[in-house]
């Protein structure tokens, strides 16, 4: 495949500028793919996605996982590791959004390979395409959702909301969806709270959230968040309501068993699929015009377990 590629713009996804023109690649086959972790089950089906897709393409991928969003200084360094490897492209997933020395990183890797954003935002217009919803409309499909259960008129439903470290691509564009959707709604969130993804952190948020808010009403929070929500108050007479801001198993699990109210769907097994497919056509000379997403629906409480496509249970993907 050819290396050639395009770039375009982080501030309007849509502009393209030339093709630019990379060294042949020694494994034009090989795709390098960095996330932050995986103790968010969310990033499994990604990896999934993009396991199929490659195994059907004829391809091989390399999967780092840098140990969670503050994990800055491993990421660069893998992305340092990937650059060596000679793949015909590096996707990303990245733990930040505008940190100096990992935008600087990406900008050295696509001068002999295309870099494809995965997922999170990345401010950077070195990259040669974009996979990934707007995590706006993430917020704002969950948020209108809420609007709906939660009218205007009513009591207020007091709420706080549990995400991940401001420092992502994907906190603050979540957060504006999310409070656009509940603009006339009797919810009213009351507090945020940030941290990494992983289950033990985002408990102690459940914690520190309830400590400081005793008897809220209404939990929204990432995958993890919920998870461990869920655990924390079952069975327990003054358990709040729960939402969640993206689908994983356990938010699956609690969905089906109508424990959560909702959760905003937006198929990370098709968008690894996507990743794949962007990388292919890029190696090709031929990049997506513009961000590729996937679209995002609302799962409600009750769903058949047959409507959710994620990975399979027992799946983890070989990591380098």
């Amino acid at each position: 495949m050819k290396a050639a590629y395009r770039r375009i713009t982080g501030a309007a996804i849509v502009a393209l500028f030339g093709i630019t023109g990379a060294p042949a690649r020694a494994d034009q086959q090989l795709l390098c793919v960095l996330v932050p972790h995986f103790k968010d089950e969310y990033w499994l089906s990604v990896a999934h996605g993009l396991e199929q897709r490659s195994a059907e393409q004829g391809l091989s991928v390399r999967f780092f996982e840098a140990g969670g969003y503050d994990a800055l200084a491993n990421q660069i360094e893998q992305i340092g590791a990937c650059t060596d490897l000679e793949p015909g492209a590096i996707l990303i997933g990245a733990v930040s959004s505008d940190a100096p020395g990992l935008l600087a990183a990406v900008q050295e890797a696509a001068e002999t390979q295309p870099v494809i954003g995965l997922v999170n935002e990345l401010h950077s217009d070195a990259l040669a395409a974009r996979v990934g919803v707007d995590w706006f409309d993430m917020g704002l499909v969950l948020g209108r959702h809420l609007a709906a259960r939660f009218p205007a008129g009513g009591k207020v439903h007091e709420a706080v909301l549990l995400s991940g470290p401001p420092a992502s691509g994907w906190v603050a564009p979540l957060e504006q969806g999310l409070h656009r959707g509940i603009e006339g709604s009797s919810v009213a969130i009351v507090a945020t709270y940030g941290a990494d993804t992983g289950t033990s952190q985002q408990l102690r948020l459940v914690e520190m959230a309830w400590a400081a808010h005793p008897g809220i009403e209404l939990v929204i929070g990432s995958a993890p968040a919920i998870e461990a929500a869920m655990g924390l108050f079952a069975g327990r007479p003054d358990r709040p309501e729960l939402a969640a801001t993206y689908v994983s198993h356990s938010v699956a699990r609690g969905l089906v068993g109508r424990q959560i109210l909702a959760a905003p769907f937006d198929n990370p097994i098709q968008q690894g699929r996507a990743a794949v497919d962007a990388a292919v056509a890029t190696m090709e000379g031929n990049p997506p015009p513009g961000r590729v997403g996937t679209q995002i629906v609302i799962y409600a409480t009750g769903i058949s377990p047959d409507r959710i496509e994620l990975s399979p249970a027992d799946y983890f993907p070989s990591l380098d």
